[in-house]
């Protein structure tokens, strides 16, 4: 089937999805750049914009990703169930229909936090409300067991976070294996909460009430301290992107973390960030070593990370200062 004919095919799902749903006839409907595990579109209705998310089998990116479209149920689910925790911290969802892997939600303009820190605009106090949000998410939905009930995503969870981050890094580390499948276990078994699964400055809007998650395929109920470290992680990664802004980004990574742990309720908050200072090297070195590696690091930037992956995984810091003091060494 050509483009055309795809595009065609899409268009036409899209319309009568909406028509079904009752949100109206589109006037106009554009394909959205930059997805690598979904279509997404913008559609004009009669007097307002909205977004329609579809989930893809295979992601688009250079190894043989695959993931089971299922996923955009629990998306949307997230998305309602973090709403209720944290008023507009996610998308308003409109429709679904979970067998077709479609949903509608509204359609926003505020600022990609990602495109903010490229430019070096790094302030602490939105990094603090975006730790805050997390952990009143996560404190909302912790020892739930309806919402654990309504997401049996273990399987889902491993195939697009465990795997292609940790698993897939052992199989080119082999000195650091044991370590990194020790860290898919406790993961994969810490069951405490709903975690977002992909919360990295590109899936964060940068709305003036603090941050609007977006991006949700990865949903779990599972340990939050996935959900911490990621986020860490990136604030990492764009030392090495945008070295002038390091200071900033590194401050915005203490403020992040600050604000999550006072707002934990439901374990120590020690022992959450134990496990997120523990599991983010892993991460560190998945973004390079991994089935998606970051697409903004030349050679030198990967190899910078990689080394400095490894120290911190060797050596173990069980603090996020801790872990925020051996950055600072071992990537200078």
């Amino acid at each position: 089937m050509d483009h055309g004919a795809t595009c065609a095919l899409s268009d036409a799902l899209i319309s009568e999805f909406l028509h079904r749903a009752g949100l109206g006839t589109p006037t106009g409907m554009e394909v959205l750049p930059g997805g690598v595990s979904s279509d997404i579109w913008r559609v004009d209705l009669p007097g307002k914009r909205i977004c329609v998310k579809r989930a893809l089998p295979r992601l688009r990116v250079a190894q043989v990703w695959e993931a089971p479209i299922e996923r955009n149920r629990y998306e949307r689910q997230w998305m309602q169930t973090a709403a209720q925790a944290v008023h507009g911290c996610a998308p308003k969802v409109l429709a679904w229909d979970d067998a077709a892997g479609l949903f509608a939600m509204e359609y926003l303009e505020f600022p990609v936090w990602k495109n903010l820190l490229h430019e070096g605009k790094a302030h602490a106090p939105f990094a603090a409300k975006v730790g805050s949000a997390l952990a009143a998410i996560h404190a909302a939905t912790a020892g739930k067991p309806e919402v654990e009930q309504a997401f049996p995503t273990d399987a889902i969870f491993y195939a697009i976070r465990l795997e292609p981050y940790l698993v897939a890094s052992a199989a080119r580390h082999a000195d650091l294996a044991d370590l990194l499948q020790r860290l898919v276990q406790r993961t994969a078994a810490s069951k405490h909460c709903l975690v977002h699964g992909d919360v990295s400055p590109k899936n964060i809007l940068v709305a003036g009430h603090g941050p609007v998650f977006l991006d949700a395929e990865c949903a779990w109920y599972g340990d939050p301290a996935f959900d911490l470290a990621f986020c860490l992680n990136h604030l990492f990664l764009k030392c090495v992107w945008v070295p002038q802004a390091r200071a900033a980004f590194l401050e915005c990574f203490v403020a992040l973390y600050s604000a999550y742990l006072r707002g934990v309720t439901w374990e120590p908050a020690a022992a959450v960030e134990e496990r997120a200072a523990t599991l983010l090297p892993g991460l560190l070195l998945g973004r390079v070593d991994g089935k998606s590696p970051v697409e903004y690091l030349d050679a030198a930037g990967q190899s910078l990370v990689r080394d400095a992956a490894r120290k911190l995984l060797q050596r173990g810091e069980r603090t996020l200062l801790g872990l925020h003091n051996a950055w600072l060494e071992s990537s200078s």
